[in-house]
């Protein structure tokens, strides 16, 4: 079996030279030995729709673009829509006077060189454009119905452009008895959604007490000090107030559980978030992070959604599906170590007055009657 890149190499070098026939021959027999879940799958898929469209077959393109479309990795599905997007692009004809068609007339053979010489003589005194050596003036600007029109466009474009929404919730469990959550929608463009107006009016009827910022592009409602109890009712009636808002039913579920080791506890955590009402929702854009106190350990360490840094868990949410995350940290047992260093105190101040006194002092002492 060929590896990757003896594969890769082969197909690229067919593509430089425009042998479609030939790369798709050769990448059909292979194309599943690379599963769609890997980088390398995902790659020689592309090249095979890429010299597919080559040969304008479209509807063999159209069923790879649709496996790439299923994958769980964001940056995959994006690509494959744009390519789906070229491959459903509308076939534009040439005009006629793009081409420069040559036609031979055998009749040319029987006329004489005279004959063609006073053809010429007659196409040179002939001028396509009308060239008159008056002076034009001074070049023009734009007059005000130009402006007006441009600006008008630009307005139009707007609101087709304020689709993309960013819903990103933070959970900060860095300090587990004072856990705080941030919710932020964002607009990437300048005006909202209707059911993001409707949102944030419902989100400051329930919680009026919580700390809100709102302009133009953004609404951010941000809990602090809670527990572990208050911490999933909040994110249980965030969850639902969207769901209902987006025409369909979603639910989470936080399961928490520790262990105790003297000085040290071990928390694990699993979250299972419903989203299998809401699908088709373009350019809507969902992440959930959590911030943790220690070093974590996943329990699926091959799910493409998630990014790990050092002390921060980004999760990439996919609609029209269950989304489950399980993971578990160790945490220092604060009341139990402190507790413990009062008593060690104590206990050793006790020892030290003890002896000291047992070992007597130099002074001279008065005399006994």
């Amino acid at each position: 079996m060929k590896t990757y890149e003896q594969v890769l190499e082969t197909v690229e070098l067919a593509l430089a030279k425009g042998e479609y026939h030939y790369c798709i021959e050769f990448l059909l027999p292979l194309i599943e030995s690379f599963p769609l879940s890997s980088k390398e799958g995902v790659n020689l898929r592309t090249i095979l729709i890429t010299a597919l469209c080559g040969i304008n077959k479209k509807e063999e393109a159209k069923k790879l673009c649709k496996e790439l479309l299923k994958s769980y990795d964001n940056k995959t599905r994006e690509n494959a829509k744009y390519l789906m997007e070229v491959i459903d692009s509308p076939d534009i004809k040439k005009p006629e006077n793009w081409n420069v068609q040559f036609e031979s007339n055998p009749s040319l053979n029987k006329k004489s060189l005279n004959s063609l010489r006073k053809k010429k003589e007659v196409f040179k005194k002939k001028k396509f454009i009308n060239v008159t050596e008056t002076p034009t003036g001074e070049t023009k600007p734009f007059q005000k119905g130009f402006s007006l029109i441009i600006v008008l466009i630009l307005l139009l474009l707007i609101p087709l452009l304020s689709g993309c929404v960013k819903v990103e919730d933070t959970l900060d469990l860095s300090e587990l008895d004072s856990i705080t959550n941030n919710l932020v929608i964002e607009s990437k463009y300048i005006k909202k959604f209707p059911w993001q107006l409707k949102f944030e009016e419902k989100m400051k009827d329930i919680f009026p007490d919580a700390e809100i910022k709102q302009d133009e592009s953004a609404f951010s409602l941000k809990h602090k000090n809670l527990n572990l109890e208050d911490t999933k009712q909040v994110l249980k009636i965030t969850q639902n107030t969207a769901g209902e808002l987006a025409g369909g039913s979603t639910n989470i579920d936080i399961n928490t559980n520790q262990k105790n080791f003297i000085f040290f506890k071990k928390y694990f955590y699993r979250l299972d978030l419903d989203l299998t009402s809401i699908q088709g929702v373009e350019n809507l854009e969902l992440i959930f992070k959590i911030v943790h106190p220690n070093k974590v350990t996943l329990t699926n360490k091959n799910n493409l959604n998630l990014e790990i840094t050092k002390n921060l868990i980004i999760w990439n949410l996919n609609q029209g599906q269950i989304n489950s995350l399980e993971f578990s940290f160790w945490n220092m047992n604060k009341l139990l170590i402190g507790i413990s260093t009062i008593l060690m105190i104590t206990v050793l101040a006790y020892l030290l007055r003890f002896y000291r006194f047992k070992l007597g002092t130099d002074l001279p002492q008065l005399p006994s009657k």
